[in-house]
């Protein structure tokens, strides 16, 4: 399949893992894509695997940061001449412990990077390229956005938040721009290795089709509601758990 082709992504956070899992899915199916992340060496490295400047422009920086934000927009259109697609990826779990024991000041960052900051990226890419063309959002949540889960309520609630955010944006910029986002289960990313490095096994078992997630899972839908496969929908959020939520609950 070739569904990207003559169109331009804005990927964040896709150094590694998720972000350039769907990436990677992009240009293989014919896209050019502007990637971001904080640390400007493994950007690098990602961008070169992805077959370097025809194919992918590493922009590095912090995705909060309104001059980021801004240069990795204008570097979509100046290197490739459009904005067609967005995926808000980055997201930040700095804490693990109870709800009641975060600080204010912990739960307003990752707030201000989970949510605050894909609301800006989306607003900046419908105004300079989408809000005219059209486009596709796709947002990066979390089955903790759905569910309960023990140890990780902050980044859940802001996960939760973040899908509210898809479905308004989907309301408010509907018909040009299509909105949705993905809420994966435990993946086999750096990211969430604290959920399974020790007991990945024991983990899997909480799975129906017997294992966790792996980025190219989550690439995959991602480049589907990112795609014209998708054009009748917007404002949704699929869950991938690999069937863990047909059980009693998450753990």
């Amino acid at each position: 399949m070739q569904r990207f082709t003559g169109k331009t992504a804005v990927v964040t956070g896709a150094s590694r893992g998720i972000g350039l899992a769907a990436a990677r899915r992009i240009v293989d199916e014919g896209g050019r894509v502007v990637i971001t992340a904080r640390n400007p060496e493994p950007l690098e490295k990602a961008a070169a695997e992805l077959g370097g400047p025809e194919h992918a422009v590493a922009v590095p920086g912090k995705a909060h940061d309104p001059e980021h934000r801004d240069q990795a927009v204008a570097r979509a259109l100046e290197a490739f001449g459009s904005l067609d697609v967005l995926v808000n990826n980055t997201g930040i779990n700095p804490v693990f412990d109870a709800l009641v024991n975060v600080e204010p000041a912990t739960m307003a960052k990752i707030f201000e990077v989970n949510v605050t900051a894909a609301a800006s990226w989306t607003a900046a890419a419908h105004a300079a390229w989408m809000k005219e063309h059209g486009g596709a959002v796709v947002n990066v949540a979390s089955l903790a956005g759905q569910h309960p889960s023990p140890g990780i309520a902050a980044y859940g609630a802001s996960k939760a938040a973040l899908i509210n955010l898809t479905r308004q944006f989907a309301y408010e910029l509907a018909p040009a721009v299509r909105v949705n986002a993905v809420a994966p289960a435990v993946v086999k990313t750096d990211f969430a290795q604290a959920l399974f490095a020790d007991n990945e096994e024991e983990v899997a078992k909480g799975y129906p089709l017997g294992r966790l997630g792996v980025p190219a899972d989550v690439g995959a839908a991602i480049a589907f509601l990112a795609s014209e496969d998708a054009s009748w929908v917007t404002g949704q959020t699929l869950t991938l758990d690999g069937g863990r939520t047909l059980g009693a609950g998450v753990e």
